[in-house]
């Protein structure tokens, strides 16, 4: 059996960002045991050796080996998973379902379109050209979206009614970094208030820095 979870991340990644920021900010109080961090580089075609794919046949990360060797995939999964026993994770029934429904619309209508633009127009911009057409219903379905926060965020100051939570680290994990590609988030004003507010909790630190630490 091993003697702590193994978080496998990329660096600039919306969703490697997630549980990472979990871990910053969950305290004393999460799961006893540790949590080693492993770098994967993406662009280098790390998630496609032999080795990872034998702990991830998706080839994905963030990926999370707990543990005792189970392998759990998907940002969301991981980020709530890291929460459970901590302020982060609400512990009314009601709470967690509204939590657990706001991080199903981040993954369903937000991360779907910031993050592939995001990709091709910030990460490997010389790739942009090659998906104009996509970039259009990114941007389209995005601003949807993004709407759809800023009505919900101008009635509290967090996404969920138990204060701040894993649902807002989640919802910020993409959310945060659109403007990188290519959404105005100016026209977002209730988002701007919350993201402030995200970024004024303790143990808060950007995606550059903390997926460099």
């Amino acid at each position: 059996m091993r003697d702590a979870h193994t978080l496998y991340i990329t660096a600039g990644s919306g969703n490697s960002f997630k549980p990472m920021l979990v871990l910053r900010q969950r305290g004393d109080a999460g799961p006893a045991e540790k949590v080693r961090i492993r770098s994967v580089d993406v662009l280098a075609g790390e998630t496609r050796s032999a080795s990872f794919l034998a702990l991830n046949p998706r080839g994905q990360v963030p990926f999370l080996v707990t543990a005792d060797g189970k392998g759990l995939g998907e940002s969301n999964a991981i980020a709530w998973f890291l929460s459970e026993g901590t302020a982060l994770m609400p512990a009314e029934p009601f709470h967690r379902a509204q939590a657990l429904q706001w991080m199903i619309f981040e993954q369903t209508a937000l991360e779907p379109n910031i993050s592939p633009a995001r990709f091709f127009s910030h990460i490997v911009p010389q790739l942009a050209a090659e998906h104009a057409d996509d970039f259009l219903r990114w941007h389209r379905d995005g601003c949807v979206g993004l709407a759809v926060l800023d009505a919900h965020l101008r009635q509290r100051p967090f996404v969920c009614d138990h204060g701040y939570s894993v649902a807002d680290i989640a919802v910020y994990g993409y959310t945060h970094l659109a403007g990188e590609a290519g959404f105005d988030l100016a026209d977002f004003p209730a988002i701007g208030v919350w993201m402030a507010r995200v970024r004024a909790q303790p143990g808060y630190l950007g995606v550059t820095p903390l997926l460099s630490a």
